[in-house]
């Protein structure tokens, strides 16, 4: 654009752009007529906005040669084949074959299980490493940018789960190859596919390292958690191979059958037969404050990683938010440069001056507080997950003692369909109210935390600091001064009140140990006087507590709202909830197959079934093998029977009594041995 004359008046200033014609590098061009002062330019402070905005334009144009969302939809073919290996060499139990197809295929192409969600215990970190290599996608997927087919508003959630399965299905051979019995081949197949996915990671970030917001090394910033995941996987195979391999060449003995009943559950078991010790091991200021580990628990698969995928997707959510920020950042310094060309050409002498100055602090305030609220809010939700996982802990130990009273009164029997359903439910839900909610455009759980906090930092900077810098404090310290004595009068006439009701309008105690007197009215006519004069108080003082109780709601409503572990409605609407109650789902199923002494008593029942299957079948192994006499089982009992007696006598009183002499005889013998 052209410069303007000399005697061109301020109100035809115009604003030129750079010779790159950027519009982050806006800039004021003002003539400056006779008489006129003009606030001085900054040109370290615009400098550093052109290398910045350089910097961020590093890769505005690069195009990579690996596309991966591209690549999800392709990897769709290799994860199916990978499928259908593993399903051949899964042989089905219980197979019928009806007719010439299933004959022709025997027992072969059985389900394959990618990962047990209910009673998993072994290999957890594997798994919980193997979803946080899907966390990418799962952001991609809560931005709602899996966007394959044009379709109508309302078939949105119709697209978002295709898209939903298709993320499962690319990363299905993750989970299966881990879970899958036959180690040999299905370690290949897993370290393969793996190493597919992290050569065209690295190919991506190393054709396009750098992004037009945080800057250099900014898609190195995004996928360094799925690079570190799946090298991971990559080791894990690996070592998978080594160890099916030495086993099929006989240098190892072959892994056994996964058992029923897992060793600390049998641990659970055994403490709870034993005799409770009086006095209880000293715990230091960790385990009493923080978390007491318990070797006769353990979290299952789906807990582990549902709290890796959340950390994972935690950090992701935290730089796409910075990202944001510098957007936002960018936009607002623009803004600002327009405020103060105005500011220039009024020479800080029109009517909007004040107002301008104002919303200047308060754009450069919310920009600080936001940045120093970030460690905050992030620490706020990692805390919640490591509590989540003390939560659930905590509960199942209750519902194992069969103690329901910390639950609601209408989830005390919930339907087992919403149970059922409830554990698929809760592992996503949890993720969504840390990160982002699928039920409304607005982000929760760690956004809103943010937006709380930073909202906490404003107050606290236009309460205290901003008047301290203004020099206003004294100001300020005596508005403080009026408050704090304004809040103290009040809660001191409410406390005033409790007192004259204990001394004055309460009979005296029933007896020396009571500690509180009786709920039994004195002085009446008083009690009467002092209801009514302090009747019209109470009104006003009521809206006071109404606020209060209002924004108490407000706060903690919005401080608990990750925490699914807990309701935030009030008594009566829980079931409104619906993360509490896939929580509460969750926990019912967990309890009822995972219960440590119902899953021992379904393993003694297994071992002694096969037990009488083996003693049976050797029994007739040697009815075969040997042609001496036979011994009835009735013979055997009995005789069974009278080594016990003889063992212990007393058992004899106990015994039901049998007419005859012959009994009777042998009874007193018993005895008589046993005084003996």
């Amino acid at each position: 654009m052209q410069r303007l004359g000399e005697n061109t008046s301020p109100e035809e200033a115009v604003i030129t752009r750079s010779p790159k014609n950027n519009p982050e590098t806006l800039r004021p061009l003002v003539h400056r007529p006779p008489g006129l002062q003009v606030a001085r330019y900054q040109p370290d402070v615009h400098c550093k906005r052109k290398v910045s905005a350089r910097t961020r334009q590093l890769n505005g144009t690069c195009t990579s040669s690996v596309d991966m969302e591209l690549f999800l939809h392709y990897s769709i073919i290799p994860s199916l084949f990978i499928i259908l290996v593993l399903s051949l060499l899964q042989r089905r139990e219980h197979g019928r074959q009806t007719d010439d197809t299933s004959y022709l295929l025997g027992n072969h192409f059985g389900i394959i299980v990618p990962l047990d969600f209910v009673g998993t215990f072994s290999n957890r970190w594997s798994y919980g490493i193997a979803f946080g290599a899907t966390a990418n996608k799962i952001m991609f997927l809560f931005s709602e940018g899996y966007q394959p087919l044009q379709v109508p508003q309302w078939a949105q959630a119709f697209v978002l789960l295709i898209g939903g399965f298709e993320v499962g299905l690319s990363f299905f051979p993750f989970f299966a190859c881990l879970s899958s019995e036959f180690r040999l081949t299905s370690s290949i197949l897993g370290f393969c596919y793996s190493l597919l996915w992290f050569v065209l990671t690295v190919l991506q970030i190393s054709e396009c390292p750098h992004g037009q917001f945080v800057g250099r090394y900014e898609t190195l910033l995004f996928y360094w958690p799925s690079l570190l995941c799946l090298a991971f996987l990559l080791g894990r195979f690996l070592h998978m191979f080594v160890k099916a391999l030495k086993a099929h060449l006989g240098w190892e003995p072959r892994a056994e059958e996964k058992p029923l009943l897992e060793a600390h559950q049998a641990k659970h078991v055994k403490q709870l037969l034993r005799k409770a010790c009086p006095r209880e091991r000293k715990k230091s200021w960790f385990q009493t404050r923080v978390y007491d580990w318990d070797p006769c628990f353990q979290f299952p698969s789906r807990m582990v990683g549902t709290i890796v995928l959340a950390f994972i997707c935690l950090y992701l959510f935290i730089i796409i938010e910075f990202c944001m920020f510098v957007f936002v950042r960018d936009k607002l310094d623009v803004f600002e440069g327009k405020l103060e060309s105005y500011v220039a050409l009024m020479n800080e002498t029109g009517t909007l001056t004040p107002v301008i100055l104002q919303v200047k602090e308060l754009i450069s305030v919310s920009k600080g507080v936001w940045v120093a609220t970030i460690l905050p809010a992030s620490l706020t939700s990692v805390s919640y997950l490591f509590h989540i996982l003390a939560c659930y802990r905590k509960h199942m130990k209750r519902l194992w003692a069969g103690d329901k009273h910390f639950l609601p009164l209408r989830f005390h029997n919930p339907s087992p369909s919403e149970s059922v359903v409830a554990i698929a439910r809760y592992s996503g839900w949890q993720i969504a109210y840390i990160l982002w909610v699928s039920l409304t455009p607005l982000s929760l759980g760690y956004l809103i935390i943010h937006v709380m906090q930073s909202l906490c930092g404003l107050m606290i900077m236009y309460g205290l600091v901003l008047p301290v810098t203004h020099h206003r404090g004294l100001e300020m310290l005596r508005r403080l001064g009026l408050g704090i004595l304004t809040i103290s009068i009040i809660l001191g006439l409410m406390i005033l009140q409790m007192w004259i009701a204990a001394s004055f309008f309460l009979q005296p105690k029933l007896g020396p140990g009571d500690k509180q007197k009786p709920l039994a009215l004195n002085n009446r006519k008083a009690f009467h006087n002092f209801n009514y004069f302090l009747f019209f108080y109470n009104v006003l003082l009521g809206l006071g507590a109404c606020l209060s109780r209002l924004l108490i709601s407000c706060v903690l409503g919005t401080w608990l709202i990750a925490r699914i572990d807990r309701t935030i409605m009030q008594s009566g609407y829980e079931g409104a909830d619906m993360g509490f109650s896939a929580w509460i789902g969750m926990l019912y199923v967990d309890h009822y197959h995972t219960n440590p002494v119902l899953v021992s008593f379904c393993h003694i029942l297994i071992t002694g079934h096969r037990e009488r299957k083996l003693q049976k079948a050797i029994k007739y192994w040697c009815l075969e093998q040997s042609a001496g006499p036979r011994i009835s089982a009735r013979s055997r009992t009995r005789w069974r029977l009278l080594q016990t007696l003889i063992n212990n006598p007393r058992l004899v009183m106990l015994r039901k009594s049998k007419s005859g002499h012959g009994s009777q005889e042998f009874t007193q013998i018993l005895l008589t041995c046993s005084e003996s």
